[in-house]
């Protein structure tokens, strides 16, 4: 991450030409995609050598956060990123006041509740602790999961961005632990259960559908996608780079690498 940095200030010493909202002019031949490493930046290295054959050099810069690459790509330091939902995105765009689009939808990463100390959701006792993540549209999706679960009721309104407080009912007095997304993998043997991101819950070696005690429906909304910089989604790499994630390519390593439903691919 640092490296990438210093060579996007050496080439602004450079004098490159710029666009008038400061991003960096990008090569029309090399897409600089910025994702999480799994599922995300798995997934695009497998059509790396399929983009070269179409003439495009295809970059892949790894975060382990989801602040940075919404920053990176709205400061032209990438062409796209690859590792949000589009709830999220429409979030960043409205606190940050970015202008960033979805060039395509790709797949799904079903939530899940997880636990180290309990086998199902009926043995969580009174006063657990569950944690969530704690950015506002994960924290509203893992709400959602736990009503959905019959676990608490949201107040009506509530909506996507939910929030401890919008709990209306909340039987066995659960106490909600909100946690940074990419530290409950870690945090999972310190409390009762946690919401988990497929994308950080994959690393870690959980499976949704082997280890959930109660996983999100294929419906789910939150489907990920590429995400640009509005203006830039119709550009020929941009289609190439969306073409290739819908690919046959793509298609058999998803159903090799994740054959339990961990990554769910959309039409």
């Amino acid at each position: 991450m640092k490296k990438f940095a210093v060579i996007v200030l050496a080439l602004a010493a450079l004098a490159v030409p710029v666009f008038a909202n400061g991003a960096q002019e990008s090569d029309p031949n090399v897409i600089k995609v910025g994702a999480t490493p799994d599922p995300h930046a798995a997934i695009l290295s497998q059509i790396v050598d399929q983009l070269a054959g179409e003439g495009y050099d295809l970059q892949i810069v790894e975060f382990t956060d989801y602040v940075t690459p919404n920053e990176a790509l709205a400061s032209g330091e990438l062409d796209a990123n690859y590792f949000q939902h589009l709830p999220y995105l429409e979030s960043a765009n409205a606190e940050r006041g970015y202008n960033l689009v979805s060039a395509g939808g790709i797949h799904i990463e079903p939530l899940a509740v997880y636990s180290d100390k309990y086998s199902s959701l009926d043995e969580i006792p009174d006063g657990a602790t569950i944690a969530i993540p704690n950015d506002p549209t994960n924290e509203g999706r893992a709400l959602l999961l736990l009503q959905s679960a019959g676990l608490i009721t949201l107040g009506e309104g509530a909506g996507l961005e939910a929030v401890p407080a919008d709990i209306a009912d909340n039987p066995k007095n659960f106490k909600f632990s909100e946690i940074e997304a990419a530290s409950l993998p870690r945090v999972l043997p310190d409390v009762d259960a946690a919401v988990i991101n497929g994308n950080y819950a994959i690393p870690a070696g959980l499976i949704a559908t082997r280890d959930g005690l109660y996983v999100e429906g294929a419906d789910s909304p939150y489907v990920n996608v590429v995400a640009v910089r509005e203006g830039t989604e119709n550009e020929p790499k941009i289609k190439a780079l969306v073409e290739a994630l819908k690919s046959d390519t793509v298609r058999e390593y998803v159903a090799e690498r994740y054959p339990n439903g961990e990554v769910i691919l959309v039409d």
